[in-house]
């Protein structure tokens, strides 16, 4: 006698582990509200500026205008027009005292142009006083640079209301013919250049550093399985 077969019967299939592929710090999604949650750099902070760094370059454009002032009486004076004077007699041909006027811009550029010029140092002089107002504190070696910059332009533009043009009379070889103003112009230009690269790079470091850290560490790269 043949023995009926069995029911075949399906065998449930093993079950296989679920991998979960944890999010990466640079894929994670973060609220508000999520503990430890990374936040935008911070900015660097500088306190509020006090008087006496707001009247530093008041003081030093005062100091320049009148040393500029005092020089140009002196060579208007003492010198005629067109006349030098050797203070070094062996060193004549590298310095001399040249009285010229000029009509143009620093270093005598763009002659005949001594108005436009004269309203453009109004400008520029509101500017300063407008930038050194709102500075925040800490910046002296940037309020130096503003007051040298004051003192210039105002020692010039002071020549030009009073007679039409500037008094140059510094004379160094082969360089154009300057001016005390024109000495404070150029160094607080080239001083107010180094500050500002020095604070950029200061504050691009301090964002650098405060910046959230999205490198992929090794162990957050391999998959781990639920349990």
């Amino acid at each position: 006698m043949i023995e009926p077969e069995a029911p075949l019967t399906e065998e449930p299939a093993a079950e296989l582990p679920l991998i979960v592929q944890q999010p990466t710090p640079a894929e994670a999604v973060y609220s508000a509200d999520t503990p430890g949650a990374p936040g935008p750099p911070a900015a660097l902070e500088y306190p509020r500026a006090t008087w006496p760094e707001k009247a530093l370059p008041f003081l030093i454009t005062a100091a320049v205008l009148a040393v500029d002032q005092l020089t140009k009486y002196l060579v208007e004076t003492r010198i005629p027009l067109y006349g030098s004077w050797a203070p070094i007699p062996a060193l004549e041909g590298v310095l001399r005292i040249v009285h010229t006027a000029n009509t143009g811009a620093v270093f005598g550029l763009f002659q005949g142009t001594g108005m436009i010029f004269a309203g453009l140092a109004v400008v520029v002089a509101i500017a300063i006083v407008y930038f050194n107002l709102t500075l925040p504190g800490g910046h002296w070696p940037l309020r130096i640079a503003l007051g040298l910059q004051l003192g210039g332009a105002l020692g010039n533009f002071t020549d030009r209301m009073r007679q039409g043009h500037v008094t140059d009379f510094i004379d160094v070889g082969p360089w154009y013919i300057f001016n005390v103003a024109d000495m404070a112009i150029s160094g607080g230009i080239v001083l107010f250049a180094i500050v500002y690269l020095r604070e950029y790079r200061k504050e691009q470091e301090a964002m650098k550093a405060n910046a959230p850290d999205l490198a992929l560490r090794p162990a957050d790269s391999e998959p781990k399985s639920a349990e």
